[in-house]
């Protein structure tokens, strides 16, 4: 990926620190601006990054529109769906002073934001932290690009959200299906970025959405073997992958044997964005080197 400091703005050239500058300033997102690179003239999106801010551009032009295309009909069909509910629902509604736009504004005190491109936690969390401000709940709905799938992704993380009914859980759209997709009970494995987790699916209108506040699902205890959890912390030691670079250096300080971890360490599943149930147990015991 070629990292790019400077893009083209209204015709402008700009620097990526100072339109990262600009949005920190006024603790806002900038509105819908398009730049474009100075050479190719093809779009490219600012990234967000604490220390150098820099511009990239689009993975694919084709793929670019066709997620524009998922964004649009997604809130028009989830807007309607509402509306159907008897909610006055309404898209691209300006709030904050004009410092953010909903994607569907559901009612006065909840928002729905339909993401199908990337979005960096710089960007998602400042756009969380304006709807927290003004008192609004804001729930994110993931299109295609972001489903879940076996593995999880550390672009993912930022939409899972957590509740008594459904424990950690995540919802997708597909507005050509027509259909909204409720994942729920998400646990990692023990060691591996493997997930489980239940999947019921709901229509895209006012019933479907009915269905949806009111589901109330039977939550299964997963099965795990150990030896396979184990197995795979042995391949990553033998491999010298960050993952097992960091297992060794560990069981050596605190003169350990793999076969020395407990049991659980390889059985009990744990919940996303956590360490692995053997860096938990090994650091837990970093007191007694």
């Amino acid at each position: 990926m070629i990292k790019l400091y400077t893009a083209l703005l209204n015709d402008q050239l700009v620097l990526a620190s100072r339109q990262a500058a600009l949005i920190n300033k006024t603790n806002s997102i900038l509105k819908a601006p398009h730049y474009y690179c100075p050479k190719c003239h093809e779009e490219v999106q600012l990234v967000l990054k604490k220390e150098h801010p820099y511009f990239k551009h689009w993975p694919k032009k084709n793929n670019m529109k066709g997620e524009r295309v998922e964004h649009a009909l997604s809130k028009q069909l989830l807007q309607c769906a509402l509306a159907n509910a008897n909610l006055d629902a309404q898209i691209e509604v300006p709030l904050a002073g004009g410092k953010l736009r909903a994607d569907v504004l559901a009612s006065p005190k909840l928002a729905f934001e339909v993401q199908c491109a990337p979005l960096s936690r710089a960007e998602f969390t400042q756009r969380h932290r304006l709807y927290c401000q003004i008192g609004i709940t804001d729930i994110w709905v993931v299109g295609k690009r972001h489903f879940l799938r076996e593995k999880i992704k550390k672009s993912q993380l930022i939409f899972f959200r957590r509740n008594k009914l459904w424990h950690d859980y995540y919802l997708e759209i597909d507005p050509y299906q027509q259909f909204l997709s409720l994942k729920y009970n998400i646990l990692l494995e023990p060691i591996t970025e493997k997930l489980c987790y239940q999947t019921s699916v709901f229509d895209l209108n006012a019933n479907g959405l009915k269905q949806l506040w009111h589901f109330r699902p039977l939550l299964r205890n997963y099965l795990i073997n150990p030896i396979s959890q184990k197995s795979y912390l042995q391949l990553q030691i033998m491999r010298k992958s960050r993952k097992g670079m960091r297992i060794a250096e560990l069981l050596y300080k605190l003169n350990l044997k793999l076969t020395d971890l407990p049991e659980w360490v390889f059985t009990k599943y744990r919940r996303v964005n956590t360490i692995d149930n053997a860096l938990l147990y090994l650091t837990s015991n970093e007191d007694d080197w």
